[in-house]
């Protein structure tokens, strides 16, 4: 499923939004088809006109390119189709003025034909017309006719700074085929387009060497990490370890997350080296091929007319300028950080320390099925936030930063861990909890007291009650045995009670409180069933 209308009036759709909310004109051809040019405002037909396009699907590229300092003109096909002859020509005639105009033409053939044969009318018509042909593509080495890629972008801003600066058709061309000469591109990808329209292609996984038309890669993998994609990648881009710097483009192919693309920006950086990268690009959308959960990465020796170009101001929408990359920041220790640096002293015969141990290790013993548990109404992750938590305080426990000698202290210190290592909302009330018992066993050592805080301090923070089906379901009755007199295995039965209680009624707290009542009823809370575990392990003597 895809957010398409239909495939036939997918390019249409997309072509009147842009036109909508970009700074666009929408010129219909003699043959009823679209060419996207900038605002009649903005051309100075004195300047050399640079004008590009090509199949659709490929979005934001290459009307998302169209403005000052980049490209006069956008000239789509249909999806993955090159526009026609007579679309280039009279886009060309629109737009070129007295100083011509420069065609970008990525190396497909349909492209080269095309543009190629609109250029030479046009001459005929007393235009004047300069071509430069994009052939990044390094996927397949010692190929007479390599792909023009996504560095077609890259071409478009050095091609239109240079004619924004008022230089002649010659100079203009010069720039982007110097440009266009340097670049070096290669995609990978986890998988094929999905057609608007069609069925999935199940027989085709990861591949290197993806075109931006669908077509397979030119080898097959099997990827395993962010850092093994990379890697892959930049051994065929073959960047050797010479002092030369580099402009470095990270482009997403369509389909990858925000946060896949902040890793991979952290892979290409900490592999290619910061101090190699003189600028850039990325993560980025400019030249997609759809839906793809691909990206390609661009990369082009750098020197001070090229960054200069790239730095150049543009009105084009989808441009984004490029960044310059620092090494490593140095860090400094918080306060906090030192805090938990400081030895503490344990209590008398490490008793609550061995306590607090084996109640951990439960909690790990655990994680499977608490996340068992909480797939019924959560992310399935409750017991792994769980782990983490009883992990940090076993690390602080192994190291000697974690002791009981000061019993406040101690919870004090159990309260930053839950809150800076465990995640969740669990480590949050956690250690909302134990800082409140903390505030408590400061003034008195009475552990009945200091619960009873925690407790009133997580209804009074959470929102949740006992009853809603939540940790605290586990605490309130393992409280009301403490406070009576009784001891911690009593009160640990009591909490197991009440974990177990909480599958008979619909939670009214936390994510579960959104789900329908269904899915939680005869589901155990996994919070409640953790607290009520942890309490069942700290009372063994």
């Amino acid at each position: 499923m895809s957010f398409y209308n239909s495939r036939e009036t997918l390019v249409p759709e997309m072509l009147s939004a842009m036109t909508q909310t970009l700074e666009l004109e929408e010129l219909e051809t003699s043959e009823g088809t679209t060419v996207l040019v900038g605002a009649a405002s903005e051309r100075d037909p004195s300047r050399v006109a640079v004008i590009s396009g090509g199949g659709s699907g490929h979005e934001p590229a290459h009307a998302g390119f169209i403005g000052e300092g980049m490209l006069d003109a956008a000239i789509p096909g249909e999806i993955f189709s090159s526009p026609s002859v007579t679309a280039v020509l009279e886009g060309i005639r629109h737009v070129a003025g007295t100083a011509g105009c420069l065609l970008v033409i990525k190396n497909y053939t349909g492209d080269r034909l095309n543009f190629g044969l609109a250029a030479e009318r046009a001459r005929q018509e007393g235009y004047k017309v300069e071509t430069v042909l994009v052939a990044d593509d390094v996927a397949l080495p010692g190929f007479a006719q390599p792909r023009g890629l996504a560095g077609t972008i890259l071409v478009h801003k050095v091609a239109g700074a240079a004619a924004s600066a008022g230089e002649d058709l010659t100079e203009v061309a010069d720039a982007a085929r110097r440009a266009a000469a340097s670049i070096r591109t290669i995609g990978l990808a986890l998988g094929p387009v999905q057609l608007p329209g069609g069925a999935p292609d199940l027989e085709r996984g990861a591949e290197l060497g993806m075109g931006i038309h669908n077509e397979p890669g030119a080898k097959t993998i099997s990827v395993d990490s962010a850092a093994d994609a990379v890697a892959r990648v930049l051994e065929s881009l073959e960047i050797d370890a010479g002092p030369q710097k580099l402009v470095v483009m990270l482009n997403d192919l369509g389909g990858c997350s925000a946060q896949e693309g902040l890793v991979l920006t952290h892979e290409l950086i900490r592999q290619i080296g910061p101090s190699r990268i003189a600028r850039f690009i990325g993560p980025v959308r400019v030249m997609t091929s759809l839906g793809m959960q691909g990206f390609s990465v661009t990369v082009m020796p750098a020197d001070d007319a090229l960054v200069a170009a790239l730095e150049r101001p543009t009105t084009a929408p989808a441009w984004t300028a490029p960044k310059k990359v620092k090494e490593s920041p140095r860090r400094t220790k918080s306060r906090q950080q030192e805090q938990r640096d400081t030895p503490m002293g344990v209590s008398s015969g490490n008793q609550i320390e061995e306590r607090v141990r084996q109640g951990c290790l439960t909690l790990i013993e655990l994680k499977a099925v608490l996340d068992d548990l909480d797939r019924s109404t959560g992310d399935g992750d409750a017991g792994t936030t769980f782990r983490a938590g009883a992990e940090a305080i076993l690390a602080d426990l192994d190291a000697g930063t974690l002791g009981f000698a000061d019993q406040a202290a101690g919870m004090n210190r159990v309260a930053t861990i839950l809150e800076t290592r465990m995640g969740g909302s669990s480590g949050v009330l956690l250690a909302i909890l134990t800082t409140a018992m903390s505030e408590v066993l400061a003034r008195d050592a009475n552990w009945a007291d200091a619960l009873g805080a925690g407790l009133n301090a997580m209804i009074h923070h959470g929102g949740a009650e006992e009853g809603h089906s939540t940790m605290i379901d586990a605490i309130a009755p393992a409280f009301r045995v403490l406070d009576a007199g009784g001891g911690l295995v009593e009160a640990a039965r009591e909490a197991e009670s009440g974990a177990r209680g909480t599958a008979e009624f619909a939670a009214q707290a936390g994510r579960a409180a959104y789900v329908p009542d269904a899915a939680s009823l005869g589901v155990e809370d996994p919070g409640a069933k953790a607290v009520a575990a942890l309490l069942t392990a700290l009372s063994r003597n």
